[in-house]
């Protein structure tokens, strides 16, 4: 599998007035089926407010648009669905993208995102420490495959590295753990 093939579903749900608790029960029990079907590679929840109602924005990855259908066009998906639907403002909202990355905000919540100085220091704190370690990681497959080991080479795999780790691995749980922070204005 390559990162090319990994598509994005986002799942936007407001939730009417006072049936809050009630979704958090039913998004724990949907988000642990959906980890079970194949090519499932991770979900992010974002809680945000749009119109003073609370917005849950699922973000999940899936190995391959196929992959992603399947849990999409899923019996059991569609089922779980129809039993909170009484609890949503706006109904199941769907978007599919093969290249989406989810970092700072919704894409269509009214919410401003944070200050890019901010988000600056979030990605500074990230990548900093990885900068620091990736190459030394690398050094003992330089030495074996000398040709990898080259200016060009060496800098490609570690970018590379880097890039994939952050975007794929520690942006995602970063964001939420400093999400107080980021939204506070």
């Amino acid at each position: 599998m390559s990162t090319d093939d990994i598509v994005t579903l986002l799942i936007r749900h407001r939730v009417k007035h006072g049936s809050e608790q009630e979704y958090e029960g039913w998004l724990r029990r949907i988000i642990g089926i959906a980890k079970g079907y194949p090519g499932h590679l991770g979900i992010d929840v974002v809680r945000d407010k749009q119109d003073g109602l609370q917005q849950f924005t699922c973000v999940l990855r899936f190995a391959s648009g196929d992959q992603l259908q399947a849990w999409l066009g899923s019996s059991e998906r569609r089922d779980l669905v129809a039993e909170v639907s009484h609890l949503l403002a706006d109904g199941d909202q769907v978007e599919i993208n093969p290249e989406r990355e989810f970092w700072f905000t919704p894409a269509t919540t009214d919410a401003t995102p944070p200050p890019r100085w901010k988000q600056a220091c979030v990605t500074f704190l990230v990548i900093l420490p990885l900068a620091l370690a990736v190459p030394l990681l690398w050094q003992p497959v330089f030495k074996v495959v000398p040709w990898l080991g080259g200016y060009v080479p060496s800098n490609v795999v570690i970018t590379a590295s880097i890039v994939l780790l952050v975007v794929y691995l520690f942006m995602p749980p970063v964001t939420r753990f400093f999400a107080g922070w980021l939204n506070q204005r």
